[in-house]
């Protein structure tokens, strides 16, 4: 059975950091791309960063670019998301996706850049 859990959200002041974790089971998770979305509240989810399957290739959206890092453990199964100098736009559930089969969701991680 296929799992994804999203841990290492919370609130956070305008630039600070967080870190979210992924852990990933349920399936051959060194060979699988990853991504990252988040959605905020009235909009749609938005796809901003994958790695590929060894985590040589990264893809990072723009508006993150410089601020967002995304990477990954093959060894412990594991997907991360190093979030520095958050804004309060930044704030949305973020989720973390496998791209495989129909593909594969988390439940989400609530972050929220707040003064």
């Amino acid at each position: 059975q296929v799992q994804l859990v999203e841990s290492g959200g919370g609130l956070v002041q305008p630039g600070g950091s967080l870190r979210l974790s992924c852990a990933a089971s349920g399936f051959t998770f060194s060979s699988t791309y990853m991504s990252w979305y988040r959605q905020a509240p009235g909009k749609e989810r938005e796809l901003f960063a994958t790695i590929s399957a060894t985590g040589d290739n990264t893809n990072v959206l723009h508006s993150v670019r410089g601020r967002f890092t995304i990477s990954r453990d093959n060894a412990k199964n594991l997907m991360y998301l190093q979030m520095n100098s958050l804004k309060p736009e930044d704030t949305s559930v973020y989720y973390c996706y496998a791209h495989r089969e129909g593909g594969y969701w988390g439940k989400g991680t609530q972050v929220t850049v707040s003064s």
